[in-house]
């Protein structure tokens, strides 16, 4: 293949010393963008309940049929990116995101809200991967860690400042405002793109429209299994015991038929390989065991990340009786606290081990969901100062967790796996997401009927202990994730090496 003259070496040469960081900057204007998108929405779910009359599983539908719609899309960013490269890509994201949201704005009628969620959705899980590729190929070794602290630190200070604007919007204007707040981020990042993003394929080649066809076999079943998953976990507590058997057998069935078609696809790639089809998934990645082992956290971490960003500002709006502007109010601290975190993880990241930073960052974050029920509404001087400080150390725990992990899980791969490894593990940590808001939706529904009481009304001890059940449920699954991360640890040949 021929080289491009738009690749990473050339745009370094046109805009001197400092562009990686500036590329950096691009990528993250987008990323924030799909970021905000994916978890501001959750302020405005129970207006948008209100303003539609739904219940609370078809209004959770707003939040995991986004996550669904990203968790699939990541595994095409590795085809795209080949067929298209990173300018023409990214911008086509940009585009289908800021439509998703003036579509969703305008919407009298949910289905329409939905659609437009999916294609938000669609756009952020391609967009997703991209920085990961960006840092590990645009950077040292030796600044990979803090370059992927500062991505993250403008990444997260977009949640953590988004909910208080937000809030600030649906009370001042409605829910309709929360979905055009990504247009002018989807505009600024278009007219960085067209500066700044190489416009070749990965390795500085030029883009191959003609090249290997997109796996639609295996993006069908890993769509179709993932909505089976979705839909199995609300018919557990929503619809009955057969409806979600048949379901969640129908996922395992569906995940098992995809593994063996990702195999029989990589082995015939290999035989032949200037024709056919790509993997969606390329499963010889899992032989690294770093790579194995960080899939599996970014899983479970995925579960209480996600899950407590659904479950947090619904315990605040419906458990203690607070209102929009007061929740983004009180979690800014905690989100502001996250971004220096990891600003300063990012620097230990390049000399500390990824498997204590992920473990210890995992610690944190199961002791402040386990730390929630010390919060009592009948010692209304307390509930304020406990949420913000234990908000606090769990996002402490996140800046542990975020800048380390996917770098160290993808160290041991080869630089021409690299796509294909940040677009796996983005889409695994996306699937414990979705799988996530889910999960949290259908336990805290499962706990207020157990309890005999409803998310409807005056608040009740009852209430309280269902969402402290919740909580304590997400507690555990970051216990079980620090298993995984002490099986990052690098065997002792590499260590040996590095030194």
């Amino acid at each position: 293949m021929t080289r491009h003259p738009d690749t990473l070496a050339a745009m370094h040469a046109r805009h001197g010393e400092n562009y990686r960081w500036k590329l950096l900057l691009a990528v993250m204007v987008g990323t924030i963008a799909s970021v905000m998108s994916s978890t501001i929405i959750n302020v405005a779910i129970p207006d948008l309940s209100h303003h539609f009359q739904l219940g609370q599983e078809r209004a959770q539908w707003v939040s995991s049929g986004f996550m669904a719609a990203m968790t699939v899309s990541m595994l095409t960013t590795p085809w795209l990116l080949a067929r298209y490269g990173y300018r023409a890509t990214y911008t086509a994201c940009m585009l289908l995101l800021m439509a998703g949201g003036l579509v969703g704005g305008f919407a009298n009628h949910y289905p329409l809200v939905l659609a437009a969620r999916v294609a938000e959705g669609l756009a952020a899980g391609v967009v997703q991967p991209i920085p990961a590729i960006i840092i590990l190929r645009a950077f040292d070794p030796s600044e990979q860690g803090r370059a992927s602290g500062v991505f993250g630190m403008g990444v997260v200070l977009a949640p953590a400042v988004g909910p208080s604007v937000g809030g600030l919007l649906v009370d001042a204007f409605g829910w309709r405002s929360i979905f055009f707040m990504v247009v002018p981020l989807c505009l600024l990042s278009m007219w960085l793109a067209r500066r700044l993003i190489p416009a070749s394929a990965p390795g500085g080649v030029e883009p191959n429209p003609e090249g290997a066809r997109l796996d639609w076999t295996g993006l069908a079943l890993a769509t179709a299994g993932t909505l089976c998953l979705l839909n199995g976990l609300v018919e557990l507590h929503g619809g009955t015991a057969w409806s979600a058997t048949l379901l969640l057998g129908a996922a395992v069935a569906l995940v098992t038929t995809f593994v063996v078609v990702q195999r029989r696809t990589l082995l015939a790639r290999r035989r032949h390989p200037h024709q056919g089809i790509d993997p969606l998934m390329n499963l010889s990645l899992f032989r690294d065991q770093r790579f194995a082992m960080g899939s599996v956290v970014s899983f479970i971490y995925g579960v209480a990340l996600f899950g407590s960003t659904y479950l947090l500002p619904v315990y605040m709006l419906l458990g203690l009786g607070l209102s929009a502007s007061y929740v983004g109010t009180i979690l800014l601290p905690a989100g502001l606290v996250l971004a220096v975190c990891i600003a300063l993880v990012g620097r230990l990241a390049d000399k500390q081990p990824t498997h204590r930073l992920v473990s210890f960052g995992l610690a944190l974050l199961a002791a402040s969901f386990a730390l929630m029920v010390t919060i009592k509404v009948d010692q209304p001087a307390r509930v304020i100062p406990l949420l913000v400080t234990w908000a606090i150390l769990g996002r402490i725990g996140l800046g542990f967790i975020l800048p380390s992990l996917n770098i160290g899980a993808m160290r041991g791969l080869d630089r021409t796996h690299i796509p294909q490894g940040a677009s796996v593990i983005n889409f695994v940590r996306m699937l414990g997401g979705a799988t996530g808001v889910s999960l949290c939706g259908i336990a805290l529904e499962w706990r207020i009927a157990a309890h005999g009481t409803s998310l409807i009304g005056p608040n009740s001890p009852a209430r309280m202990a269902a969402f402290d059940e919740t909580f304590l449920m997400l507690a555990a699954v970051c216990a079980l994730a620090m298993l995984a991360a002490l099986r990052l640890k690098p065997a002792n040949h590499e260590r040996s090496t590095s030194h």
